[in-house]
């Protein structure tokens, strides 16, 4: 079983910068596609940006491309995403999430396709 714990939420002004860290004890974890999702109040969790189990293979929504970016580091069993340029409108929960894939899987925008969830973590943007 892969416990996923995330880090790194928080309070920051409009044009600022964040970093979540998605984490886990397990070595499995390379082993894991891993997706970061996010949630508004009253609506479903969205995808915002999916990295392979390779780490060779990335996704963004439009609505993050060209401000976000995602990496993992196997040796931490972490995955990152760093969040720049923040606008109110990326005021939500972040969650990450895996699933575990082989290394030629597409990558999965879905989150009802992920096995493994964090708990979330509060991501406010003021203007």
């Amino acid at each position: 079983q892969v416990h996923l714990v995330e880090s790194g939420g928080g309070l920051v002004q409009a044009g600022g910068s964040l970093r979540l860290s998605c984490s886990t004890t397990r070595s499995a974890f390379s082993e894991h596609a891993v997706g970061w999702f996010r949630q508004f109040p009253g609506q479903e969790r969205e995808v915002v940006s999916v990295i392979s189990r390779s780490g060779s293979a990335t996704y963004f929504a439009d609505s993050v491309k060209g401000r976000f970016a995602v990496s993992r580091d196997k040796t931490k069993n972490t995955v990152y995403l760093q969040m720049n340029t923040l606008k109110p409108e990326d005021t939500a929960v972040y969650y990450c999430a895996s699933k575990r894939t082989i290394l030629t899987a597409p990558l999965d925008i879905q989150p009802e396709s992920y096995t493994h969830w964090g708990q979330g973590t509060q991501v406010t943007v003021s203007s």
